[in-house]
């Protein structure tokens, strides 16, 4: 914290990397200061209650809901957004798995899923069945049915090992 006036606090938050300094107050949700301080608009409002997962981030590299995690609370964590995947490799992949078995139709939830499925794909490399159906039930989608997700992940977990 640097800097306390009128209820507000200027914090700063590492963002895709790079060090943002943002005017909070203690209740301010970490969705709100991305989308309406940052500029950063792929983490969506959907329930704003932690059931929906479009505005999936990762904190440390593990998916969160932004909609449920104070701005505050994430002082000294690295916060990465569907903005920050794409000069990180990987990113690529998951994409055109997403193109290629049509894991998405709107489009709303999508960069949530996608924060889902970058943070299985790092964290849990030989992921089974059972881990897949796990990590992607945090996330709802409206549109499609979720086996293309899912076909989408194992898709990659699949060239993965492969390489491996």
């Amino acid at each position: 914290m640097l800097k306390i006036y009128d209820g507000l606090t200027v914090i700063n938050l590492d963002v895709n990397g790079e060090l943002r300094a943002v005017t909070v107050r203690p209740s301010d949700i970490l969705l709100d200061v991305l989308r309406e301080q940052l500029g950063l608009t792929g983490a969506k409002p959907g329930c704003k209650n932690g059931d929906c997962g479009t505005c999936t981030v990762l904190l440390d590299g593990m998916p969160v809901k932004s909609c449920l995690t104070l701005a505050i609370e994430t002082i000294g964590h690295k916060i990465l957004t569907i903005e920050g995947i794409g000069g990180l490799g990987s990113h690529t992949q998951i994409q055109k798995a997403f193109v290629e078995y049509n894991a998405f139709q709107c489009g709303y939830c999508t960069s949530g899923f996608l924060m889902v499925c970058y943070a299985l794909i790092n964290n849990k490399p030989k992921a089974d069945e059972y881990e897949i159906e796990k990590w992607l039930e945090s996330n709802i989608c409206r549109c499609t049915s979720y086996q293309e997700i899912r076909s989408a992940v194992e898709s990659i977990l699949k060239k993965q090992s492969r390489v491996v």
